[in-house]
């Protein structure tokens, strides 16, 4: 008899452990400034992605930081995710005080710099794009995923904006909170963010254990680990990732709250089921 065995072409990097994606992965980084004169929509940038070239072409990952903040408010996430196998770019805005629909659009012009015009564009696939944002930058991914469709994934990092609902968005989302969060309060903020997205959508929503508004602006295991996972799952279809997602993880430790529309099938536009 012969058995045909499913491969998937945008498998990067060796079985995934809990203890790996909290930390370091398995590639070496390599870092590119992107000045202000050559950037169009947004402001000066830093591109992560993996030195080697011999894997082929990864996932891209645009990264807004919030309100008042540079880039360097979410700088741990650009190598983070990088040595994961993604290549990220994450910039400062036009203004440190651009609202998230500004944001927005700034995550999809960083994004199209990526593909298009960056000296990384050849590493970068254009078709499994995702968006990342602290604060009001978790606000604009929202924005983004809104406008774009086509992106596979988004995870908003203790989100803020005064849209709560997001019947729109078809691009599977993790949104992240804070228990403590005094800024972006969960309850006004993330936790109707995730209620407010469709009901069929593959989402899920993190609360981490006493923490504050800034927890996933500073190297956090379970942050990390959650969000490698989920671009991995829906930026790479890898498949090997599910079980860190589905079913959810115990709410105990690092964890306050999880919710999730397990199990994580997406019908393409094919008909086949990833």
């Amino acid at each position: 008899m012969l058995v045909l065995v499913a491969t998937n072409p945008f498998q990067r990097g060796p079985e995934p452990t809990a203890a790996a994606l909290e930390t370091t992965g398995p590639y070496a980084v390599t870092v590119v400034p992107v000045a202000d004169v050559d950037t169009s929509g947004f402001r000066a940038a830093t591109i992560y992605h993996p030195t080697t070239a011999a894997d082929g072409t990864f996932g891209g990952v645009s990264l807004a930081p919030g309100f008042v903040e540079s880039q360097v408010a979410v700088r741990w996430l650009g190598p983070r995710l990088a040595s994961h196998g993604f290549v990220v770019i994450a910039f400062d805005t036009r203004s440190l005080l651009d609202d998230p629909p500004a944001r927005g659009a700034q995550l999809l012009a960083a994004l199209d710099h990526l593909t298009d015009r960056s000296s990384a564009r050849g590493r970068v696939d254009p078709d499994r794009l995702a968006v990342m944002g602290h604060s009001m930058g978790g606000g604009a991914a929202l924005e983004a995923a809104r406008a774009r469709p086509s992106l596979r994934a988004a995870v908003p990092l203790a989100g803020w904006h005064l849209d709560r609902s997001w019947p729109e968005v078809a691009t599977p989302t993790l949104v992240i909170g804070a228990q403590f969060d005094v800024v972006a309060p969960v309850a006004l903020y993330s936790q109707p963010f995730y209620e407010g997205l469709p009901a069929g959508l593959p989402k899920a929503y993190l609360e981490i254990t006493a923490a504050d508004h800034f927890v996933t602006n500073r190297p956090t295991p379970t942050v990390s680990r959650l969000s490698i996972a989920w671009l991995k799952r829906f930026v790479d279809d890898d498949t090997r990732y599910t079980p860190f997602l589905c079913p959810p993880p115990p709410v105990t430790g690092p964890i306050a709250e999880y919710r999730s529309t397990c199990p994580y099938l997406l019908l393409t536009s094919s008909g086949t089921v990833r």
